[in-house]
């Protein structure tokens, strides 16, 4: 296969293929540059057609950002970047919220937000989409593998030109669609074949589902050889992304008017991916089976790290990244998992964890499956948040008082680091830092002044060496605590630098599991009226976690109206899929940051004629909710009810000063024999404040309404001179405002600039 440079100015999509790393079936054990092999060479032999495959594996498959590198931002995946802290799961304001700061060609190009195409480079979608076309056409036309070999390497090579092209749609509406190798030798006197302008969403969309459809024709079911072919895709796979597709299609995104074949074409897709997959030995790993410690959801936790369950027979990965915990390796086979880094405190790993917002903690359900507020059971304590909530608020979050633990000792070694570095003055008390198996989260803080202690914006000195963090509730999700992984980490906890860090971790990530199927089904059955059916696939989610013995029949849930059933899906998929990437797509594709209105004043064929003109109405949320009205999100600090003595260190702890001692810790594993001692303990010595964390006052949290589409950043335009600027954004090329419609479904309406090509 030849290597191409392609130099065509401003005039065409034309891609480029740069020398490619490509891996073995393991994915990572070792990795070739094949771009300089003919396609004999690499389609006629089958382990270098696989590892030309397996590149897009690497390529393309979703990371956490912490470490992931050039290919981490395909989607977000639960980290603290700009899409979730546009929601209620982080604090502070993000790049889409800022009102000081209006987006344009020139700063989404500055962010990097170049989701269309930045070069012609291996790393941009399209120079990806070229590589793809490639091995497709390489495999029809210049292999001699045997039907079945290209079968299994063409179903995976239409699934990722599938997904590549899925993450541009969601984003912009419609691109330029690219089928084939384009000719990389353009000149003026040629027909202009490599001008290929922005298509329909709908096109797109079409597009997108029947390489998915072949896709699910090619792919196995289940792979053999399994322990090499762990983490392909599969037919299953391609008919989940498919649902998840078509669902996005019909939401009101997309779907303005309501119209109920899309919804009806999302539900089959979704029903047809759930048959397939439950046939196919994939599912609820631990379903009807929260552990023995149900009231903690220790098997929901597990499933995360162990994604087949305890019987090893149910798969809940249903679309999985893959990790080592290697170090450093001469061949670069190394791809850590930095997520556990990355959300453990600072005196554990020296990450910094990440903060859980208050307004996240505050909407989980209670133990018996309602809400905070409407559970007749359970009133709802506000100081001690954590007592009596759904199970999966324990795995979820850690909060002072909490078990933590984990296989390693930072006591040597953070010990000198804290003393000589961090707190010199400072002699560390009651045996601290623990030892891993004994890590205990006393994230309380304190202060000496009392002005301090009351302001919204003031932090206070933290308890255990803290204060840098200055956060009481860290996000605990997908974590790979100990307790649940039977002391058999899949992180190495001192890294090759001689560090406590967790960094090399081995744990898979999930961009799509079992759980999202069920949800996406659900969501697609409460729009089309099937609220009974959509009920049961909540409880079938609720069953992994609920005790049934403590909870209803239907685990706090309701069959109530259209709307009803399915805000109360969008519910459970904030607290399922909590720091797992989904929240910002919802609130998104059903344009919850605004309901959508005022929509027409961009476009006639932008008014939301559905859902009441007001998808946030629609869904009963209160108006003075809306994020655009609500203003910031805020952390929690639980902090010392008696102030520090004025005579005292910084570093005193007014609650142990006074010689009063904490409770036990709290053990999930047995979290019944603790959990009133620790309620005590907050009730007689600690406060809450809800906290600012970004406090710029200039900043005040605005989600411009035409950004539910992203505008092509100056590169784009720069490059692709034929390019229209989708309406909202200012066209580079063209000048003024852009006139590109994601919502118009008439090819032939398109504004297209006829003096480029076709």
């Amino acid at each position: 296969m030849n290597k191409y440079i392609i130099k065509a100015g401003k005039l065409a999509l034309a891609v480029t293929v740069v020398g490619l790393a490509a891996c073995s079936d393991k994915f990572l054990e070792e990795k070739k540059l094949y771009g300089k092999y003919s396609d004999a060479t690499v389609y006629n032999n089958y382990e270098t057609a696989q590892n030309r495959i397996d590149n897009f594996y690497y390529q393309l498959l979703p990371g956490q950002k912490e470490g992931d590198g050039m290919y981490a931002d395909i989607v977000s995946t639960g980290s603290n970047d700009d899409d979730a802290c546009s929601t209620e799961e982080y604090a502070g304001v993000s790049a889409w919220e800022d009102n000081t700061n209006i987006l344009d060609y020139q700063i989404l190009n500055s962010k990097k937000w170049d989701h269309l195409y930045v070069e012609f480079k291996e790393n941009s979608p399209y120079g990806q989409i070229r590589n793809i076309n490639d091995a497709i056409d390489g495999l029809q036309n210049h292999s001699t593998l045997s039907e079945n070999e290209k079968n299994e390497l063409l179903g995976q090579a239409y699934f990722f030109r599938a997904w590549r092209y899925f993450t541009m749609v969601r984003w912009y509406g419609g691109v330029p669609i690219i089928k084939e190798v384009q000719n990389a030798l353009y000149s003026k006197s040629m027909d202009g074949s490599l001008i290929v302008h922005r298509s329909t969403t709908k096109e797109c969309i079409d597009f997108i589902c029947e390489d998915l459809d072949k896709a699910a024709e090619l792919l196995p079911a289940q792979w053999g050889r399994v322990a090499s072919n762990w983490g392909r895709v599969t037919k299953g796979t391609a008919l989940a992304l498919k649902g998840r597709v078509l669902l996005l299609w019909a939401s009101p995104l997309f779907n303005r008017s309501d119209e109920p074949a899309r919804w009806e074409a999302a539900y089959q897709a979704n029903e047809t991916a759930r048959k397939v997959l439950e046939e196919s030995g994939y599912g609820l790993a631990y379903e009807n089976n929260p552990g023995a410690a149900t009231e903690s959801a220790a098997n929901w936790g597990k499933m995360f790290l162990n994604v087949q369950g305890s019987d090893g027979n149910v798969n809940e990965a249903v679309f999985v990244t893959l990790y080592n915990n290697l170090s450093k390796q001469s061949d670069n086979s190394e791809k850590n998992n930095g997520w556990e880094h990355g959300i453990r405190p600072k005196t554990a790993s020296g990450g910094g964890g990440k903060s859980a917002t208050a307004e996240i903690v505050d909407l989980f359900p209670m133990a018996d499956g309602k809400r905070p507020g409407a559970s007749t059971t359970y009133n709802y304590d506000k100081k001690a948040f954590f007592a009596n909530r759904d199970p999966r608020f324990y795995r979820t979050f850690a909060f002072p008082g909490v078990k933590w633990t984990f296989d390693g000792n930072p006591k040597d070694l953070l010990t000198a680091q804290l003393n000589d570095l961090v707190y010199p003055n400072i002699t560390l008390k009651d045996g601290y830092p623990y030892n891993g198996a004994d890590y205990v989260l006393w994230s309380y803080a304190w202060y000496k002044d009392a002005t301090k202690q009351d302001s919204e914006t003031s932090s206070g000195w933290y308890a255990d060496a803290l204060a840098d963090s200055r956060r009481s509730v860290y996000v605990r999700k997908r974590s790979d605590d100990s307790q649940l992984n039977a002391g058999s980490p899949m992180y190495i906890y001192v890294d090759n630098n001689g560090k406590c860090s967790f960094s090399q971790s081995g744990a898979p990530y999930m961009e799509m599991r079992f759980a999202e199927v069920l949800l996406n089904l659900a969501e697609c059955a409460a729009a089309t009226n099937r609220g009974q059916e959509a009920l049961d696939l909540l409880k079938r989610i609720r069953s992994r976690v609920y005790d049934p013995t403590t909870v209803d029949a239907d685990y706090g849930l309701i069959n109530g109206s259209r709307a009803e059933n399915i805000e109360q899906v969008l519910y459970e998929r904030q607290i399922e899929l909590a720091y797992e990437g989904k929240r910002f797509e919802d609130m998104r594709r059903w344009l919850l940051f605004d309901g959508g209105v005022g929509q027409a004043a961009l476009s006639p064929t932008w008014e939301v004629k559905g859902y009441g003109g007001d998808t946030w109405t629609f869904l009963g949320y209160k108006d003075a909710d809306r994020p655009n009205k609500y203003g910031k999100n805020h952390i929690i600090e639980m902090y010392a009810k008696e102030l520090a003595a004025k005579d005292e260190d910084n570093g005193s702890d007014p609650i142990l000063a006074a010689g009063i001692n904490r409770p036990s810790p709290l053990d999930l594993s047995k979290r019944a024999d603790g959990e009133q001692a620790l309620i005590d303990f907050y009730t007689n010595n600690l406060e809450r404040k809800d906290r600012l964390e970004d406090n710029n006052t200039d900043k005040v949290p605005t989600f411009q309404p035409f950004y539910y589409f992203l505008g092509l950043c100056y590169s784009a335009m720069y490059n692709d001179a034929a390019l229209i600027q989708t309406i909202g954004w200012e066209d580079y090329s063209h000048g003024g405002d852009g006139r590109y419609d994601p919502l118009e479904t008439d090819p032939a309406k398109l504004v297209i600039d006829t003096q480029y090509g076709k």
